[in-house]
């Protein structure tokens, strides 16, 4: 069977591992609270299944639209943020085109590229954790097509600030397509943070990606959706694979924004119980990254194996990143005590000088 080489050489995304019936899944930045009793109802009320959904997703664009006052050709909605990302890295770049984005960043954003048959050109993080904007910028070039944004940063949580986005954007050519990819973007309390959602008007190039996957709890329905300019967007939608958000889907999102108080309550609670989880790591000893997503990032580095199979005894599934670090996303309050036992463990194990470990 003749399949393309590059293809074969590139690992599946990797889903965050399930846990056994004893133990917390925190490996996959999930919302732990169920859904709402009105969003369960919206999909069950959904219509027949033997019928297709209204591939436009009409009626969810035209509730986005006027939450954030834009025109509904401004909204494109896909099956999940990854989705829209595949879809515009394959109408932007092809072979002998490059991708530009930071590393470590979203695992599924080098197989998206080479899916499109273009090229990643991977620029190391910060020392922090945070993108490095100049070394990202500096890295553009007459090939590139498109450079992608991650804040908060999934997997170690950083932010980029408004000013540096702005300083950015600016030395980005404006033919060349940026996604700030901000899935995680409710969670963020740090007010400094860009919020893409202002910008667009300002950036022709700029489109900003969202999801009701996170802190909308709506991650079994895949759903998420864009902002940009309706050139864009319509080439996005030509690179799509049509009917591919359920009508299900596109009810529970229109549910939860209807419910959006409630559901950003809960939010609210997830990013308290995260600052007082960083607290306690920092006060273990950890070195850990100002953390703004629903999850915290531990760089255990060469160490990171070892260090996982701790979190696994004590019931804690998270997701490792072989050679890099740990991410943990923040569940269940019950699963903390039992989180902060085994990094303790961790923390005393690793040798003196660890980049995880705080000096002295």
């Amino acid at each position: 069977m003749k399949l393309r080489p590059e293809i074969l050489a590139t690992p599946p995304y990797r889903q965050g591992k399930a846990a056994a019936d004893d133990a917390f899944k925190l490996s996959s930045n999930e919302n732990p609270f169920p859904p709402l009793p009105g969003v369960v109802e919206a999909v069950v009320a959904s219509g027949a299944f033997n019928r297709y959904p209204d591939a436009s997703a009409a009626a969810l664009r035209e509730v986005l639209a006027e939450k954030h006052g834009v025109s509904p050709e401004e909204i494109h909605v896909g099956s999940g943020s990854v989705a829209l990302l595949s879809q515009f890295i394959t109408a932007a770049a092809g072979p002998g085109d490059t991708v530009v984005y930071a590393w470590r960043s979203f695992e599924a954003y080098p197989g998206l590229v080479t899916v499109a048959g273009a090229e990643s050109v991977q620029v190391p993080n910060r020392g922090d954790g945070a993108h490095d904007l100049d070394a990202i910028a500096a890295a553009i070039d007459e090939r590139t097509r498109v450079v992608i944004v991650c804040t908060p940063n999934n997997p170690t949580s950083t932010i980029v600030t408004a000013r540096d986005f702005d300083a950015f954007m600016e030395r980005v050519p404006a033919d060349v397509l940026v996604l700030l990819d901000e899935a995680y973007s409710e969670f963020v309390t740090n007010p400094d943070a860009v919020n893409g959602l202002t910008l667009t008007g300002r950036y022709p190039n700029l489109v900003v990606l969202r999801t009701f996957s996170k802190a909308y709890g709506l991650a079994g329905l895949r759903v998420g959706w864009a902002l940009g300019s309706v050139n864009i967007l319509d080439a996005a939608r030509a690179a799509a694979i049509p009917l591919s958000v359920t009508q299900p889907a596109q009810s529970a999102a229109i549910a939860s924004l209807g419910l959006e108080a409630e559901l950003l309550e809960r939010v609210d609670r997830l990013s308290v119980l995260r600052d007082s989880i960083r607290s306690a790591l920092l006060e273990q000893g950890w070195r850990v990254p100002d953390a703004q997503g629903n999850f915290i990032w531990l760089a255990t580095g060469d160490e990171t194996l070892e260090a996982n199979e701790v979190f696994l005894s004590h019931g804690i599934v998270a997701r490792a990143f072989p050679g890099s670090g740990i991410r943990i996303s923040i569940g269940e309050e019950e699963a903390m005590e039992k989180l902060l036992q085994a990094s303790a463990d961790v923390v005393g194990s690793l040798p003196a000088g660890h980049p995880a470990r705080q000096l002295g």
